[in-house]
């Protein structure tokens, strides 16, 4: 029996959507981190920003050799599109269930199969990160330290680095549906995502297009759920992004919570293949 199959019966094929912009040091560590699963996903993503051809070419030397297909996608850099970059790679995504990191968040070994266990039908999934020091990042770079665990130093945000799957079960809801959401480990049903059209490509600059998006879902009755202690994820020190577009973006956030909105106006359905005729 396969570890997918052992894992959980009937369990989705699993994508992993990797975003990623010209930080191909802290690539390569996420891609260690993948390459190390207990349970490998179907194919890993790579969501990139317009980043230049040295990520590609660590794109390139990795899919050679790598245990799962990585399909890069790629467009031009004409400033903060993450919205847009995770839509066409949503598109180009084969798995049922699609896992979303970004590109400086390194993976325990059962992040995967934490997942598998957890997915279900009519729910997203917002998951947590133990945070890096600069030093412990800096030792990860230059590969002193390969494994990461709730005892490691340099580790803030420590209870998020405990992996405990036994206590999975007793995480309650977030305060609110929308309390704490990060895009930077996220889960949803492909279908889902297809149903609300993705993400808004209308939000551009950093912020507030994950949270938009989650409250869509909630819009369109998919329940959010919330993972620790199963899938643990770190997130590798860098300095905070621009955040001056997050004032336009909340206004667009705002408007889809007073109208309650559903589907993106622009969003995925303008790279997914266009319905046959009916009959």
């Amino acid at each position: 029996m396969s570890a997918v199959a052992s894992t959980q019966r009937n369990a989705p094929t699993i994508s992993l959507l990797i975003a990623t912009y010209n930080w191909p040091q802290a690539l390569a560590c996420v891609l260690a981190s993948v390459r190390a699963q207990r349970v490998p996903p179907l194919e890993v993503v790579i969501a990139d920003d317009g980043s230049d051809d040295e990520t590609r070419r660590l794109i390139e030397r990795e899919a050679q050799h790598f245990p799962v297909p990585i399909v890069h996608v790629w467009h031009e850099d004409t400033g903060f599109r993450l919205a847009a970059i995770r839509n066409k790679a949503i598109a180009q995504a084969r798995g049922e269930y699609l896992v979303q990191i970004d590109g400086d968040i390194v993976l325990h070994s059962e992040f995967i199969a934490g997942h598998l266990r957890f997915a279900r039908r009519g729910s997203y999934v917002q998951g947590s990160r133990a945070l890096l020091s600069p030093d412990m990042t800096n030792r990860l770079f230059a590969a002193e330290d390969g494994a990461l665990s709730w005892y490691s130093p340099g580790v803030t945000h420590r209870v998020n680095a405990l992996y405990a799957p036994w206590l999975s079960r007793f995480v309650r809801g977030a305060r609110g549906a929308l309390h704490r959401t990060r895009g930077c480990h996220m889960a949803f049903w492909r279908d889902d995502l297809i149903r609300v059209n993705g993400y808004d490509e209308q939000m551009e600059g950093w912020g507030r297009e994950d949270s938009e998006l989650a409250l869509r879902l909630i819009n369109a009755g998919v329940v959010r759920r919330n993972l620790k202690f199963s899938s643990v994820a770190f997130h590798l020190w860098h300095r905070t992004a621009n955040q001056d577009a997050v004032v336009r973006n909340h206004a667009r956030f705002e408007r889809t919570q007073r109208e309650r909105l559903i589907r993106a106006e622009c969003g995925l359905d303008q790279y997914l293949p266009a319905p046959g005729p009916t009959t």
